[in-house]
């Protein structure tokens, strides 16, 4: 799964004046476990990818409410695959599996 996370720039500054930011990332991506994270801007809005494995949907709730409270982001998830899945996947186009 691709989680991106768009933060709203005035709670971020905020954030970054409190000094909580960076705890706030690491806490989130400690509970995520992604395989990577990238952090950039988008948009004019400070923005992180965190490709991890999301094994429930009823697990969305508890990755995103932190950014949502903490540093009013906007937060969307995309099913993403990676090499091997996207291998198997067009296996089966040609097996009908």
């Amino acid at each position: 799964m691709l989680l991106k996370v768009q933060m709203d720039t005035k709670a971020s500054n905020e954030a970054i004046r409190q000094g909580t930011l960076p705890g706030i990332v690491e806490k989130a991506l400690a509970e995520l476990r992604p395989e990577a994270a990238y952090f950039t801007t988008q948009d004019g809005c400070r923005t992180a990818y965190i490709f991890f494995d999301l094994a429930e949907s009823s697990q969305m709730p508890k990755f995103s409410e932190p950014f949502f409270l903490e540093v009013g982001a906007k937060v969307s998830y995309t099913p993403v695959m990676n090499r091997e899945e996207l291998a198997k996947g067009l296996a089966a186009l040609t097996t009908g599996a």
